[in-house]
């Protein structure tokens, strides 16, 4: 859309004082929109056709010119203006327009703040879906010295602020602002240099830092002369944010890697192409940028410190995010980081917000727009909604006569004509029965007598582990609260300090050794901080031994009972003696 005469020229052409230049063509030759559309004096006195939403709006411009002139601040201005003259939206926004309101809608937005909550952490938009973990560990890192730091999952607004929609920015960004006032939040820490632009600009009061400065401050290797060289690229919106590119250029050197310097780097640094939406209007765009950064690069990898750059780049030249190398920094530099992209970027951000909401230590939850909702309120609810759907479907079950289908000779007759389906059902009802707290055992036993010995491991085995790891996943996402009441002892407490000392090394104990009762231990774990796949994998692997035990021996019985002895019977009985006679040596072992 040219400025033409059914889009005036603006009347406030005297935006970032454009009318002063003087038409020298240093910014012109730093930038390819200015070298197709003209001087800023000649855009500004209406002298050349052009389109202000071709201008990456990434003050390159500003940062060269000699007369101190702000061209970027010229050209946001004319994007709002040609929007209110069209009353309405540039359809080639449209796209990011959805992202954003999809970003700032409730189903992805999230506030959690802890008592005497005085600051909180804003991670942005395209970190918690490209990097859901990363955002996790940098929010514990932060708590360290933190402890009642708040999270915010929320859009800052950027899009609507670049692409002129000023009605909606101001109203939208006001929502955040006003609630976080009130909240008595008094610092933003940030990771997104386009939130970090937008609240030092727009929410005054508060006190805008960046992560990178506090990771920064986190001792690390030092580089040497043999060291790898980076390059740093520098978002063209944190142009000017020199504490921001010294921290990261610190955290860098942390992580035991040598930086230097491309030409076009700190306050002349250059647009990654996505600055201002300039993608959705001019398709080569990215291209076009990511060729002229790779050529800078010259074989050297490159990190960054936005989510949205490092993304263009990739592909083009190795680049790393910069909280991709302080998390895992050999898997950054191997080029191996986990990094999500779209349509898992939305699932992504929706089980990151999950997750912090049932962290369990914010005294107040909210979702953009929505009431704010006190956590042992929603603490209650879950609580009781799982207790009863979990009581109902135990009375359900042993009302249709569930109790009957763990019995052996009950479950063989229910099986028989069902071949192709019959190992399917053998392992739901089995992964059903620890969650339920149904005996386990005869399970056990009738996977040998329908299935041998073979089989009946392969499929017992399954279902243990699904009804092992489905009761653990209730304890510790939908019934923790509950369960927390009812393991309370001190015996539960020292699993708990076990596992924190020892991690996986106690599931392969509780396993082996029955000590504790089978499904309350699968909750009890649920509880513990132990990861749920390490969880899974010990279970796995340390209930094979008795499991192998009991179906062995089972698989033997119709043998014995037409009076003849196998192989499988002795073989059997020698492992249930083995698995029996373990807690007793557990006991003498641990003996001090």
């Amino acid at each position: 859309m040219a400025v033409t005469d059914q889009t005036p020229v603006a009347t406030s052409a005297t935006a970032g004082n454009v009318g002063r230049c003087t038409g020298c063509n240093i910014c012109v030759k730093e930038c390819g929109f200015l070298q197709r559309a003209g001087t800023p004096k000649e855009l500004a006195s209406g002298e050349a056709e052009y389109d202000p939403f071709q201008c990456t709006l990434c003050g390159l411009c500003t940062a060269v010119c000699p007369v101190g002139i702000d061209p970027a601040a010229f050209f946001l201005e004319r994007r709002r203006e040609v929007r209110q003259a069209k009353g309405a939206d540039d359809p080639r926004h449209a796209p990011l327009i959805a992202y954003e309101r999809r970003g700032t809608s409730r189903a992805f937005t999230f506030y959690g703040l802890p008592e005497s909550c005085s600051a909180i952490f804003f991670p942005g938009c395209a970190l918690p879906g490209s990097r859901p973990g990363v955002v996790w560990k940098v929010y514990e890192e932060l708590r360290r010295t933190l402890p009642e730091l708040g999270i915010v999952l929320d859009c800052c607004l950027k899009p609507s602020h670049s692409l002129g929609r000023k009605e909606h920015f101001d109203t939208s960004f006001k929502e955040i602002t006003d609630y976080l006032l009130e909240k008595g939040i008094k610092k933003v820490l940030v990771a997104c240099p386009n939130c970090h632009r937008i609240f030092s600009e727009y929410g005054g009061h508060f006190k805008v830092e960046t992560v990178y400065e506090v990771l920064a401050g986190i001792p690390g290797a030092i580089p040497d002369s043999g060291s790898p060289c980076v390059v740093i690229h520098d978002p063209c919106v944190s142009r000017g944010m020199k504490s921001m590119q010294d921290a990261v250029r610190q955290l860098v050197a942390h992580r035991g890697l040598h930086v230097e310097e491309m030409k076009h780097a700190r306050q002349r640094t250059q647009c990654c192409g996505r600055g201002g939406g300039v993608n959705f209007v001019l398709p080569n765009a990215l291209e076009d940028a990511a060729a002229s950064r790779a050529a800078e690069a010259a074989g050297r990898a490159m990190v960054t410190y936005c989510a949205a750059c490092a993304e263009t780049y990739r592909g083009k030249t190795t680049t790393m995010h910069a909280l991709d190398l302080w998390l895992s920094p050999e898997l950054a530099k191997a080029g191996r980081s986990k990094v999500s992209r779209a349509p898992f970027t939305y699932l992504n951000r929706l089980a990151l917000k999950r997750r912090f909401r049932n962290r369990g230590h914010f005294a107040v939850m909210r979702e953009r727009g929505g009431k704010e909702v006190a956590i042992e309120t929603t603490k209650r609810v879950k609580a009781a909604t799982m207790v009863l759907v979990i009581a109902a479907a135990a009375l359900l079950f042993r009302l249709a006569g569930g109790n009957q289908v763990c019995d052996p000779a009950t479950l063989k007759q229910m099986l028989q004509g069902h071949e192709i389906l019959a190992p399917v059902i053998f392992i739901l009802l089995y992964g059903i029965t620890p969650v339920l707290f149904l005996p386990g055992l005869p399970m056990a036993i009738a996977a040998g007598l329908l299935f041998g010995p073979l089989w009946g491991v392969i499929y017992a085995i399954t279902g243990a582990t699904l009804g092992a790891s489905a009761s653990f996943l209730v304890a510790r996402y939908l019934a923790r609260d509950w369960v927390a009441a009812r393991l309370s002892g001190e015996m539960w407490q020292n699993l708990d300090r076990k596992v924190a000392e020892q991690g996986w090394k106690i599931v392969a104990v509780t396993r082996l050794v029955p000590l504790f009762p089978f499904n309350l231990l699968n909750y009890a774990f649920g509880l513990t901080r132990i990861p749920y796949w390490h969880y899974v994998t010990a279970s796995f692997l340390f209930m094979l031994p008795a499991c192998i035990a009991f179906i062995v021996f089972s698989s033997s019985l119709p043998q014995l009972l037409k009076g003849k002895a196998s192989p499988a019977l002795f073989a059997g009985a020698a492992l249930i003696a083995a698995v029996m006679l373990l807690p007793a040596w557990y006991r003498k072992r641990a003996r001090p």
